[in-house]
């Protein structure tokens, strides 16, 4: 063969890559893919199933329980102003005090006394003394045309008179007295075993106000009027609650009372309820805390719009301000159960925050662990040594956290009338507790 003969060599082709020169690069992604899987799945199995019916059994639990906190506030209020004469005392004790509930006192009491004097005998009479003194006839008529200046002259007397003995000791222990008697003949007359000094005639609760107008006309007679001593013995009713609603109130009165002490008990079961029910219950718990506390804001603002409507349909020529005053006085106690409810409420809400997983809650808890363990190694440089007090609360950390909370708990449901204060300080005791809690804390070496 010669060399024309000889083929021609072939072109340099890309050499087709075998199936295991491939498989490193293709084994690589798979096992990278499989990988990602895998962690999906862990990661969805680790995830609690959220199904609808449960949140939606969560939310309106939630919601129910914020209303019935509303409710129970109002109710344990109601129950303690009818029910507690000590409770109502306290209330209304600081009017005696009030100047505009003085002037209406005042007003109140210079009508009824000049009702019980009659200006136009003391003229006669005055007229037929000056007569019998030898005063001339004209002079004498003369004073059968002064009625008017001597009436005002005597209302003005009886006003001053009054004002005294109204803006003195004396007064507001008579209008203790005064309300602490009439309070309890209410509660007897609604739970039927009124005495004698309390009646229940045609379905109207009155009390017989003769004492009280006997310890006024004694001061009046002491004060220089002595005209009050022709005031003649009233003995007169004085209708606490009128009609028909007195057989009403004798039959809410128990149910009441079951409400007034079980329904915050009810309100809480059911938060709780909520929050257990919820797939995410550390959201689920400061949702239940900021609904109670939205429910605490919107009972405020009834208070306040129910005393402006309140005082506008009072009735023609009554005391606006003294009307006020009373109200304000009758809701002290429930606007600070509110505030007390909502600041529990508040302060729940951001305790259950800063236990959870963000970042500014994660950045406290460190910062404060780290402040008090700097104290802690302060303290052990100096001599301190927690030894076997140390590994207990370490042990028993949690437990100790527990009982914490517990205590505080306690303490906040079996305080008679809890304000404000007493939970902001209750909390501060708290958070002291855990404070001293991770300072005894010694990790084992």
């Amino acid at each position: 063969m010669t060399s024309s003969d000889t083929p021609p060599p072939e072109p340099d082709r890309p050499r087709a890559t075998s199936s295991d020169d491939r498989r490193p690069s293709q084994q690589g992604g798979g096992e990278l893919d499989e990988l990602r899987r895998r962690v999906s799945e862990l990661e969805g199995a680790r995830r609690e199933p959220r199904h609808w019916l449960r949140s939606l059994g969560s939310v309106l639990l939630i919601i129910l329980a914020s209303v019935l906190a509303l409710l129970a506030v109002v109710a344990v209020w109601a129950n303690s102003i009818i029910r507690d004469t000590d409770r109502y005392v306290a209330t209304v004790a600081p009017l005696a005090s009030n100047p505009d509930v003085q002037q209406a006192v005042t007003t109140r009491v210079t009508n009824e006394v000049l009702k019980q004097i009659d200006v136009d005998s003391l003229v006669a009479e005055l007229s037929r003394a000056a007569a019998q003194k030898g005063v001339p006839p004209r002079a004498a008529s003369l004073i059968g045309d002064l009625s008017g200046p001597i009436n005002s002259g005597l209302k003005e007397l009886v006003s001053s008179t009054v004002m005294r003995v109204v803006s003195s000791s004396a007064f507001e222990t008579a209008w203790t007295d005064a309300n602490r008697r009439a309070h309890t003949a209410v509660d007897k007359a609604l739970t039927g075993s009124a005495d004698a000094a309390v009646s229940l005639k045609n379905n109207q609760v009155a009390i017989d106000v003769a004492p009280i107008v006997a310890q006024v006309k004694d001061r009046l007679v002491s004060s220089g009027f002595g005209a009050a001593a022709k005031i003649p013995d009233v003995h007169t009713d004085f209708v606490v609650v009128e009609g028909k609603d007195v057989g009403k109130i004798k039959s809410y009165l128990r149910v009441l009372q079951i409400i007034g002490n079980w329904l915050p008990v009810i309100a809480v079961l059911i938060a709780a309820a909520g929050v257990f029910l919820a797939s995410h219950r550390r959201r689920a718990l400061i949702g239940a805390a900021l609904g109670v506390f939205a429910a605490m804001v919107v009972l405020g603002l009834c208070l306040t719009v129910f005393r402006t409507v309140y005082l506008d349909h009072l009735p023609p020529g009554a005391n606006q301000a003294a009307a006020g005053a009373v109200y304000d006085s009758l809701v002290k106690f429930l606007r600070s159960s509110v505030r007390a409810v909502g600041a529990l409420a508040l302060v729940t809400a951001v305790g259950a925050f800063f236990i959870g997983p963000s970042r500014a809650a994660v950045f406290t808890r460190h910062f404060c662990s780290k402040g008090i363990g700097a104290g802690r190694d302060v303290a052990a440089s100096a001599g301190l040594r927690l030894g076997a007090v140390g590994r207990f609360v370490h042990r028993y950390k949690r437990w100790i956290g527990a009982a914490i909370l517990a205590v505080a708990a306690i303490v906040l449901f079996t305080w008679s009338y809890p304000t404000m204060a007493v939970v902001i300080w209750t909390a501060v005791i708290v958070l002291v507790a855990f404070a001293i809690r991770e300072f005894l804390d010694t990790a084992p070496a």
